[in-house]
């Protein structure tokens, strides 16, 4: 039988308070001080855990997960890493992008994703769409654990491939720009394919370290001029965190003034950008503290899982906020915020946390502060989808 109410005893809030949460129909109906909510049925004692928002992930790529070992160790950049990753594709088959995925998918639930945004790759060979195909079995597959959306991603694809994947049922156009020779008539050809469909947008943008990054401005200028309804998300923009602070911050109001949402990815790009200059090296990391103070909706993504793009990933959300803290130097609580809030803002989702009317999306991590369940990152979780435990983790430590 469906648990349609659940109280929550004794949770630690982000902000400190010890609260009991009761969850009723998916949404928390009530939050009071320990002790002062009359019991029911169903309880859940969460002393020891603090109480979060669960995170979303708004940039992954699924289909690429865990082929670090198979696709061969590429050279550490990414020219490198794109030229790998089509090698592998040439191989790549619907059940191989299922189950991989499938993994990937697991990890990142467990960690506290109740929301996923994945790009999926218009593949080689006579059948471009086959990891498309995968991902929309996935996500009917786990629909209950998780909510997945898939951006279709590409460079220059056909017109007539994209409409299928439309058609398919992917949520969103993505591309890049940056790697077309008109960044100016990719973007404006992705806005007229998605308006054409009535979906979103999701680009990559200005994923290097020139110092002339163009796609953000690009999006934002034909967004506004068109009048774009339908959502624009622009992943990575690297470049704009190498401007001088001023130049950053026009282009920052320019993303704000059309909606624009914008995901920093610091895990894979801080991996794969500078190399080419070791003395000084530029940081692979966009301009987070303009974004803010510009007003811009701000999300933290982990980009790529132990893939060719880069090896490392724990498909953990708290593993970029401690990033975003630490390169970015966000606070705690931003940081928190642009992989929980901020992610579910981005990914058009609404508020889910421990607060009365929020969705009651949640995660409960063992730690007695912020500083604890992002810097330490405990792995003991419990995962919450619409007031459901879809996920937990238990982890037994011994000293010998």
């Amino acid at each position: 039988m469906t648990v349609t109410a659940l109280l929550l005893r004794g949770a630690r809030l982000p902000e400190g308070q010890v609260r009991d949460v009761l969850i009723e129909d998916g949404r928390v109906s009530a939050v009071a001080p320990a002790g002062q909510l009359p019991s029911i049925r169903e309880e859940m004692d969460l002393s020891g855990f603090i109480l979060l928002p669960a995170p979303a992930e708004p940039h992954a790529h699924l289909d690429k997960a865990l082929t670090w070992d198979l696709a061969g160790a590429p050279p550490c950049d990414l020219p490198g890493a794109v030229a790998a990753w089509h090698g592998y594709a040439e191989q790549v088959t619907e059940e191989d992008v299922l189950v991989r995925a499938r993994r990937a998918l697991d990890e990142l639930v467990a960690n506290g994703a109740t929301a996923v945004r994945t790009h999926a790759d218009v593949l080689p060979g006579p059948d471009p769409l086959r990891g498309l195909r995968a991902l929309l079995r996935l996500r009917e597959e786990l629909s209950e654990r998780v909510a997945l959306q898939i951006a279709v991603l590409h460079i220059e694809a056909p017109d007539e491939v994209l409409d299928e994947a439309l058609e398919l049922g992917a949520d969103l156009l993505g591309g890049c720009p940056h790697l077309s020779e008109d960044p100016q008539a990719a973007v404006a050809r992705a806005l007229t394919i998605a308006e054409r469909h009535g979906v979103g947008v999701d680009l990559h943008a200005d994923e290097h370290l020139r110092p002339d990054p163009k796609d953000l401005l690009l999006l934002a200028q034909a967004v506004r001029e068109r009048g774009f309804a339908h959502g624009a998300t622009a992943g990575h923009c690297v470049g704009l965190g190498g401007l001088d602070p001023a130049e950053a911050a026009r282009i920052a109001k320019e993303a704000a003034a059309s909606g624009i949402g914008v995901v920093a990815l610091p895990l894979t790009n801080l991996y794969l950008q500078g190399r080419d200059t070791p003395a000084r090296t530029p940081r692979g990391l966009t301009a987070v503290r303009a974004l803010l103070d510009a007003g811009v909706p701000l999300a933290g993504g982990g980009d790529n899982i132990r893939d060719p793009f880069n090896p490392v990933g724990r498909a953990d959300p708290l593993e970029t906020a401690g990033l975003l803290v630490v390169a970015g130097h966000l606070t705690l609580p931003e940081a928190v915020h642009a992989v929980t809030t901020g992610a579910r803002t981005v990914l058009g989702l609404p508020a889910a946390g421990p607060y009365e009317g929020a969705i009651a999306d949640l995660l409960a991590v063992r730690a007695d502060s912020l500083s604890g369940a992002v810097g330490a990152s405990y792995p003991d979780r419990i995962v919450f989808k619409g007031g459901r435990a879809v996920s937990r983790t238990t982890v037994t430590r011994e000293a010998l």
